[in-house]
């Protein structure tokens, strides 16, 4: 029987519709600016914090694979995401913005 080998994960490997959930989910994100995101792993919220301040959203994965996230009143963006990967490990995911293409780096704390 042909042995498989596993394929180590790349940085910047796009993650799947398939995925989102679970990257999303796995652990808190932690971005340069010292702000942290959460994600709920019974739904499709989302809680950021910033210098103190507590914000929260909606998520969802996208029929193309994006994700999307939509902060009230009327805020809404959607993103092109990636692994970040480090020595073969997946240590966090990257958003950038499918309009404007500013990227954010939120790695697993």
């Amino acid at each position: 029987m042909p042995h498989t080998q596993h394929q180590a994960p790349r940085d910047g490997e796009l993650i799947t519709a398939q995925e989102m959930a679970a990257a999303l989910t796995k652990a808190t994100l932690l971005y340069a600016d010292g702000a942290s995101q959460t994600f709920s792993r019974d739904g499709n919220r989302t809680a950021y914090v910033e210098r103190g301040t507590h914000t929260e959203g909606t998520w969802e994965v996208l029929a193309d694979g994006k994700f999307s996230s939509f902060w009230p009143p009327d805020y809404r963006a959607d993103y092109v995401v990636r692994w970040i990967v480090q020595e073969d490990v997946r240590i966090g995911i990257s958003f950038t913005e499918v309009r404007g293409g500013n990227r954010f780096d939120g790695l697993y704390r």
